[in-house]
This record gives C-alpha cells, structure tokens and sequence, in this order.
C-alpha cells in the first residue's frame, strides 16, 4: 500500500476511535447526571425517565427536558415545592404515587397545563392541599387514599380539578368537625353537606358575637361614665351645701357654667 494511503487509513482510523470515545463520554456523562435508581427510556414512542423505587426524598433536578411520561412512584418525598417540574414543558404523564407526599406549594404545577394530561397523587400524606396548587391544570388527577380532612378546603379543591375516573370513591374522610362523616367517601359526604356554607354561617355567627361583645363593652363604659359623672356631681353639691352663703353662690354659678 503506498504511503499516502496508509496515512490516510491511519488519520481515518483515529478519527473513528476519537469519535467513538466521545460518545462513550458523553454517554457516561450522561449516566452519571442521574440520580441512582433512574434511567431513561422509550415506551410506545413516548420518551419516558423513571425513577420508581429509587429511595429519593426530593424531586430530581437532571430529568431530562423533553421527556413525556415521569415515573416518581414509591419513594419517599415529602414535599412538592413551587416550580418543581417548571423544565418539563413536554410532559403528559406524571406520577406520584406511594410516597409520603403532605404539602404541595402553590405553583408546584406551574408550566404543565399545556400539556399535562394525567396526575397522580394517590397513596400519600395529603391531609389538606389549596386548589391554589392546581389552578388552570387540565390533567385528570387521581388524589385517593390520602389521609383527608373533610371541610371547605377540600371542597373547593375537589370542584377545582377533574378527577381520574374511577378515583373519587377512594377520596374518603380520615377526619372531620362532625366524627359521622369520618370513613365515608367525600363525594358522598357532600351530597348531603356543604361544608362551605357552614363554614360561613359559623364565620357569620362568629362576627356577630364579636359585635355584641364590643357593643356590650362600650354600653358598660357610658354607663360606668355616667354613674362616675353622677357621683362627682353628687359629691361637690355637698360640698357646696357645706360653704358659706355669697361663697356657696358663687361655686354654684361656676357649677352650672361648667356642666353647661
């Protein structure tokens, strides 16, 4: 082989090598970015990051931004904080199942209403959450079995969202102001209770006692004035019975001057 063709094959084979370790780099790289326990992949042409039963207790920052389904089920995060999937403009599907999820910041859902098609926080520690957190999400969301109280708040929060099908029979009571409505669905609690308009009549009845008691209040003190005022009143006419005649007269006139 003549020598400009061996150094041709030479430069090309170096060039193949130098290539080839750097997508190896790239690729480990990338591996490394991940959390333990997460991999990406592809499903049904959906580009999919898993993270289920990877032991994390906060939402990973390195999911990568076009990914379309997000599995976060069985670990142990706590806590939704606000802006949590902001980097994920492309996702459809997330779930959040099986963890011990007992607050979501309002905004914790920002930038998913677009494309978000199915939440789902069953099975956590959901005790009572702001429909604030869900606002102008268009998701079907599956929020049952959690550990709820059942008041205004909940109610609100169930008419705000559209719930999975099939997923509010497990939405039940874990407690509640009235102890007959502990263990029962939700929805069937409401259907005989507007836990919002009780709350009201009971802030209205709360204001007008308020009321009374500041009214009683400022009758007692103008009647405690006026007896006070009364008494002074009292005390120096005698005072004045006790005075001589012209000077007596003259304590009087300036008696009457002053009360009038």
């Amino acid at each position: 082989m003549p020598a400009a063709g061996r150094v041709l094959l030479r430069s090309v084979t170096m060039w193949l090598l130098l290539q080839s370790l750097l997508l190896l780099a790239s690729c480990l790289r990338s591996a490394a970015a991940f959390p333990k326990g997460c991999y990406p992949s592809e499903e049904e042409g959906l580009k999919t990051f898993r993270c289920s039963n990877a032991q994390l207790t906060e939402v990973p920052r390195d999911i990568p931004n076009d990914t379309n389904k997000l599995y976060l089920d069985s670990n142990q995060i706590p806590f939704l904080p606000r802006d949590a999937f902001r980097d994920l403009p492309l996702l459809l599907e997330l779930d959040l199942s099986h963890n011990a999820i007992a607050g979501v910041e309002s905004g914790a859902f920002r930038g998913l209403a677009e494309h978000l098609h199915s939440l789902d926080l069953s099975s956590n520690r959901l005790v009572s959450v702001s429909k604030d957190a869900f606002s102008n999400l268009k998701a079907k969301v599956n929020l049952s079995h959690n550990p709820w109280l059942c008041d205004c708040r909940l109610q609100e929060l169930i008419r705000t969202v559209d719930l999975a099908a099939g997923s509010s029979g497990g939405i039940v009571c874990d407690s509640s102001a009235q102890e007959e409505h502990v263990g029962k669905p939700f929805l069937q609690v409401i259907a005989d209770t507007d836990f919002c308009n009780v709350y009201k009549k009971t802030t209205d009845i709360a204001m007008l006692v308020t009321m009374f008691g500041w009214f009683a209040m400022v009758i007692s003190y103008l009647v405690y004035y006026v007896r006070q005022n009364q008494e002074d009143a009292r005390r120096h006419l005698e005072y004045l019975k006790s005075l001589p005649s012209k000077q007596r007269r003259s304590e009087e006139s300036s008696t009457i001057s002053t009360v009038v």
